[in-house]
């Protein structure tokens, strides 16, 4: 039996069920590993700092006991301090009252001092304690990190990534590894909905391509009457309709990957491209073309970015008014990013229908009703290569009628 490939370089899965709620008791979870960390973080500050503490107050008992404030000569008792007041003459009481004073002064003065060192030792301990408790904190969490960086590389449309998080089977590993599963289940259900498309375009593709070769025959015998002459023509240009939807769903199932093989690409011979392909029919539409195109060069599929010009010149020439209408193609380099700007005259466009125009077999106040102008792929497909790209675009409604459609891609 064939070992089942979907499964060859998955992560490891933990040792235990996530679904039983019986669990190892010695499971090494965060929540015992954060408080055995921290809590013995502390003890060791609690133990270094107490031993600090107790060498201030041996060193200063030292100095209290060994510098008193007065010294006994031949019976007199004789200050040796300027804070030290003792009295000249003065009977047993007197003298003894005086002695104890310098002493509680003497110990004020010790406690004062030790409370001055241990201040420093605690704010030094203190900023030791904040700075091994970030790394530590940054060296637990840093599978969180890891995490996020493939979920970002996932969201730039490359599902191939995984986290295969190694380390003891915590919390974390367990959010990696439903992590990595659900991105092997998507990347299946994307990769079954491409081949799909691929697979219905290419078979597609042949009866069309008969279809159309039997209307051509049919359309070159001169013998044919009046009558077929006109519905061969219909159904040739249906079959052209038909061609261009195959086409345009295997473009646009293809666009939807990354884009894996870079060449530099101007974006300015892009769009002149674009313009001359779409001339012809911009003469016959009384359309004017406009625009200073600047060399902007970017990494990229030059066919499929070529495409990106081409639909958005098409669009902007055909949904355009019907007397001196113009279309301007600019391109140049903003903030770092390449950019191809086309904004055209046209009817008023509302703000809340832009997002529509983006979406499959949409245009504007139509869904999927048949139209001469395309087969309502274009910017779908547009969109599509933008994003393979790494870029992004973006439609305004342009004062006075007319769209502002602008395509931004990293250089």
């Amino acid at each position: 039996m064939a070992p089942n490939t979907s499964t060859v370089g998955a992560p490891p899965k933990p040792h235990w069920d996530p679904r039983d709620p019986v669990r190892p008791l010695l499971r090494p979870t965060i929540r015992i590993r954060l408080t055995l960390l921290y809590g013995g973080m502390f003890l060791i500050a609690g133990i270094i700092l107490l031993a600090i503490i107790y060498l201030f107050t041996a060193q200063a008992v030292r100095d209290t006991t060994a510098t008193l404030p007065f010294k006994v000569v031949n019976g007199t008792v004789t200050a040796t301090t300027d804070w030290c007041e003792l009295p000249d003459r003065s009977t047993g009481e007197q003298l003894n009252n005086a002695v104890s004073m310098c002493l509680r002064h003497q110990s004020d003065l010790a406690l004062d001092d030790l409370l001055r060192r241990s201040l420093f030792a605690l704010l030094g301990l203190s900023i030791i304690a904040f700075a091994f408790g970030y790394a530590m904190a940054g060296r637990v969490l840093s599978p969180l990190g890891r995490i996020t960086r493939t979920a970002r590389q996932v969201a730039g449309t490359d599902l191939s990534r995984r986290i295969e998080l190694d380390g003891p089977d915590d919390e974390l590993k367990e959010l990696a590894d439903t992590f990595d599963e659900m991105l092997e289940r998507l990347e299946r259900a994307f990769s079954a909905q491409q081949r799909f498309v691929a697979n219905a375009s290419h078979e597609l593709r042949t009866p069309l391509a008969i279809n159309r070769t039997l209307l051509e025959v049919t359309l070159s015998d001169p013998a044919a009457p009046v009558e077929i002459q006109q519905l061969g023509k219909t159904l040739l240009a249906t079959n052209e309709r038909s061609e261009q939807l195959v086409e345009g769903l295997l473009l646009l199932a293809r666009s939807d990957n990354e884009i894996v093989e870079r060449k530099p690409v101007d974006l300015a011979e892009v769009a002149s491209r674009a313009m001359d392909q779409t001339r012809s029919e911009a003469e016959a539409k009384g359309v004017e073309f406009r625009g200073e195109r600047a060399a902007a060069v970017v990494q990229g599929n030059g066919v499929l970015l070529e495409r990106i010009a081409l639909n958005l010149v098409q669009n902007a020439v055909r949904y355009n008014v019907p007397e001196d209408g113009w279309v301007e193609v600019v391109t140049s380099v903003q903030g770092g990013q390449a950019v191809l700007e086309v904004s055209n005259t046209g009817p008023v466009v509302p703000a809340y229908e832009i997002d529509n125009i983006f979406e499959p077999f949409r245009r504007l106040r139509q869904e999927r009703t048949g139209s001469d102008k395309g087969v309502g792929l274009g910017l779908s497909i547009a969109r599509s290569v933008a994003r393979a790209h790494g870029g992004r675009i973006i439609a305004e409604p342009r004062e006075g009628g007319g769209l502002v459609m602008r395509v931004t891609l990293p250089i």
